[in-house]
């Protein structure tokens, strides 16, 4: 625990923030940059792969609301881990976990928003990522309030981005697409790939990351048995609606295999559509790419922080800087390696390496709280899911983990 004489993070964040830094990093987690890659994979049927995801998600989503109302702290998983079993160093091999799916998909993020930005000026890969990531890093580090509010603003942009995309896909002329890639895109619907459906699936996974994110504010957050809960469903739903409307309108624009070969999908998306605007596009989703990166930088931080105050050897990490009330020694290693990551790792494996980590985290989550709710009820007046809900979840994610090998 938390020495009685170190600061304590600042409480302060309500249902709205916590809500648009949910929606924030769930649609700058992937869907600006993956859906050229579900694409590639699922084809026509891409969409699908994304509901697939959604309803994965779902049950889980609610399992993880009440283990926030139960256990409102900023070490989030490897908190519910060490109250449900007591298993020695469990928790820690969990924080080190979804610590690491983070901070991979962080750096699949700030790679994707790189991608987007070299489009718009003409600088080289690698400085661009260090600078954007110190930059970040920063804004992490100064306060929760204030990295909350600018989520909060760059939220407000991608989302009005992803709307204009599905306003020119749905309304602008359709793809204009050759004589081949009608004919491929004919094959392609005729037939489900089942095989590219639940690889597609697996990697649209990653763009539903971002929920999870949010029990780590808990100790920062107003009334935490009510405000998670409420806002853990207020974003995963909102973010489903918006990758589905985005989805089906970029496939209706652009034939799949003009989507899986670029690396500014929904900037060729409106440019197909409407002949100009892919410039502007762009730049939003350099937004998204930015609040992706910065909300992940924001719970791996907590995550590590919460889980080095029970490691006598990391307690050091387990600080809090007096000024803005954050932890920032943990902030400064996450940045530091996420920005190492980025610049080593393709933007494919990032992705469903990071996707492959959070379900197995996952499993786990669900499992805790069934052991949870067999020894006590949640406390009164905080969220309670339904009995069989984690064990759905539990479900869910293990046939989302084995479906690539069994089709």
């Amino acid at each position: 625990m938390i020495p009685v004489d170190q600061p304590h993070l600042k409480r302060g964040v309500g249902l709205a923030l916590l809500t648009l830094y949910g929606v924030g990093v769930m649609v700058g987690a992937g869907i600006y940059v993956l859906v050229g890659e579900a694409a590639g994979l699922a084809g026509d049927w891409a969409p699908l792969a994304f509901l697939i995801a959604g309803l994965v998600a779902a049950p889980t989503a609610a399992s993880y609301g009440e283990l926030a109302a139960r256990i409102p702290e900023a070490g989030g998983e490897a908190a519910y881990l060490r109250e449900a079993f007591g298993i020695p160093g469990l928790p820690q091999i969990a924080a080190v976990m979804i610590c690491g799916g983070a901070i991979i998909s962080a750096a699949a993020v700030l790679q994707g928003g790189v991608g987007y930005l070299q489009g718009l000026v003409d600088l080289p890969r690698a400085p661009l990522i260090v600078g954007i990531g110190l930059a970040l890093g920063l804004a992490a580090y100064v306060g929760v309030l204030e990295s909350l509010t600018l989520l909060a603003i760059f939220t407000v942009a991608e989302v009005a981005g992803l709307l204009f995309v599905a306003g020119a896909g749905l309304f602008g002329d359709p793809s204009g697409a050759t004589d081949a890639e009608a004919a491929a895109r004919q094959a392609a619907v005729e037939g489900v790939p089942l095989g590219g459906l639940a690889a597609a699936a697996l990697l649209a996974f990653f763009a539903f990351i971002g929920f999870e994110d949010m029990v780590n504010m808990a100790e920062e957050t107003n009334d935490p048995g009510r405000t998670v809960p409420r806002a853990i469903g207020i974003a995963l739903a909102v973010t489903a609606g918006l990758y589905a409307l985005v989805v089906f309108a970029a496939l209706r624009a652009v034939p799949a295999e003009a989507l899986a070969a670029s690396d500014r999908p929904l900037a060729l998306v409106v440019d197909r559509a409407l002949g100009w605007g892919g410039g502007a596009l762009g730049a939003v989703a350099v937004f998204a790419a930015l609040n992706g990166v910065l909300a992940q930088i924001v719970m791996g931080s907590r995550m590590v922080y919460g889980a080095s105050r029970d490691v006598p050897a990391l307690r050091g990490l387990a600080t809090v800087n007096a000024r803005f009330r954050t932890p920032g020694r943990t902030t400064a290693l996450v940045t530091a390696v996420v920005i190492g990551v980025s610049l080593a790792v393709p933007l494919l494996e990032l992705a469903t390496t990071s996707a492959t980590i959070l379900l197995v985290a996952f499993c786990g989550m669900n499992l805790a709280l069934i052991a949870l709710k067999r020894r006590g009820p949640a406390p009164a007046g905080a969220f309670r899911a339904p009995g069989w809900v984690p064990w759905l979840g539990l479900v869910s994610a293990l046939a989302a983990l084995a479906a690539p090998f069994l089709v």
